[in-house]
């Protein structure tokens, strides 16, 4: 499987986790794990900067509306703005999906980044084109309100 997929159905998975009226529950052997998403508020605007990349380097603001661990996301970039996505956070991990049009198909702009206490950290961007990873690169949120 190339990495790009594996991120993807790693990406699926952890969203298919979320339920939207609170906790998920993910079972161990013995049935007892618990996997409660993050109470901390994400809500806010964050400049995210995308490196090492071949198209996407900059940084970005990425704004995200909601109650606690999901909810809505937009980013502008470059000038764009792109109104439509979530996110969700999930055992520390904070993925935001933004839609892009992409030619004949909707494209996904993914930020996917360590969050704890209400601030994620680094991680990975990817853009996804066709069903296929076009472009990655790292991740780093800066502070919230910052763009």
């Amino acid at each position: 499987m190339r990495f790009s997929q594996r991120i993807l159905v790693a990406t699926v998975a952890i969203t298919a986790m979320v339920l939207p009226a609170g906790a998920a529950m993910a079972h161990s052997m013995n049935g007892s794990t618990m996997v409660m998403p993050d109470s901390h508020g994400y809500s806010g605007n964050w400049p995210v900067t995308v490196t090492g990349s071949q198209f996407n380097n900059g940084t970005y603001c990425l704004t995200l509306t909601g109650h606690g661990s999901s909810g809505s996301a937009s980013l502008v970039a470059n000038g764009q703005k792109y109104p439509y996505g979530s996110f969700v956070v999930v055992n520390r991990i904070l993925m935001a999906t933004i839609i892009k049009p992409s030619g004949s198909q909707n494209g996904a702009l993914t930020f996917t980044a360590s969050a704890n206490r209400g601030h994620p950290d680094q991680g990975l961007f990817e853009d996804i084109q066709g069903g296929s990873n076009f472009d990655f690169g790292a991740l780093a949120f800066g502070m919230k309100g910052g763009c």
